[in-house]
């Protein structure tokens, strides 16, 4: 029971990054209609700038404590900063074949992955022991959880929910839903679809961002790390569907829980495990398990 407590644990901890980055990739997607493989690599990037970040102001005395809030406000800071710079590059081809949507995110890739090289090198970067800074919480029966993994799932529901009302219930929620369903439209009618454009896809790299450094304090930051989330998270998308939000939900969840399984019963199938589901999916329902039809 111990172990079956802790693999769940570990599953749900893990779905909770993940969604962060699923859920900007449907983001960008639901509103710019652009498959943004670079979102992988955002995390990535997230990850790196959140250990230099926390270091530095460690190193400055500030108490351990202030963990949480330091890798959130890092990796809102770095999506601030390099949102608008790629956003500005993508919109010269958001008018054209969705091949060149890929190529130039992964373009993106390629470009993240070298600039890492050239300040943080390849060497695997990490925090040391500040992951067990707020303890552990018990749970009965001699369980115990990580208070940082409860931490970071909370914050992930809390950053859900405050997205879900930014699109859902506010005024700018409203002009991106317009936005997304008839773009010259929109226009038509005095809204500047650049602005929301640049809007979206700044906050959806921030969701990438904020999970890179949220993860970081359990693990290392390896050169290779936005290459695997890229894998993760399009499987998340396959699963719960292009473009839905709830698709992200569940679709995080179901992997992260096949992770947690895999890596604690047999490590070789954690890859095979989740692309039999992604077949299955495909086969049985190719929009995905929250998907509406057709993208």
């Amino acid at each position: 029971m111990v172990q079956i407590v802790n693999i769940v644990l570990g599953g749900v901890f893990h779905a909770a990054l993940l969604f962060l980055v699923a859920a900007g990739l449907q983001l960008v997607f639901g509103v710019q209609k652009v498959i943004n493989l670079a979102c992988g690599a955002f995390y990535a990037l997230g990850a790196y700038f959140g250990i230099s970040v926390v270091k530095f102001l460690f190193s400055l005395g500030w108490p351990q404590i202030f963990l949480v809030p330091i890798l959130i406000v890092s990796g809102i800071l770095l999506a601030i900063l390099l949102g608008p710079i790629f956003e500005r590059i993508l919109r010269t081809i958001y008018d054209r074949d969705e091949h060149f949507q890929l190529l130039l995110t992964f373009a993106f890739v390629l470009m993240i992955e070298d600039a890492i090289r050239f300040v943080w090198g390849t060497s695997p970067q990490q925090l040391g022991n500040v992951y067990l800074v707020y303890g552990q919480i018990p749970i009965g029966d001699g369980i115990t959880i990580p208070t940082y993994n409860f931490i970071v799932i909370v914050c992930a529901a809390i950053i859900a929910v405050l997205t879900n009302w930014l699109i859902v219930n506010s005024r700018f929620g409203s002009i991106v839903r317009a936005t997304a369903e008839n773009r010259r439209m929109a226009a038509a009618v005095g809204v500047d679809t650049a602005r929301v454009y640049l809007g979206i896809f700044t906050l959806g790299t921030a969701l990438g961002t904020i999970g890179g450094a949220l993860a970081i304090p359990s693990s290392a930051a390896t050169i290779d790390l936005g290459i695997e989330l890229i894998v993760d998270a399009f499987a998340v998308v396959i699963i719960g569907g292009l473009g839905s939000m709830l698709g992200a939900f569940v679709g995080a969840l179901i992997v992260g829980l096949l992770k947690a399984v895999a890596i604690a019963t047999y490590p070789e199938l954690e890859i095979l495990a989740i692309y039999l589901i992604v077949v299955v999916i495909l086969v049985v329902k190719p929009t995905g398990l929250a998907g509406r039809g057709p993208v």
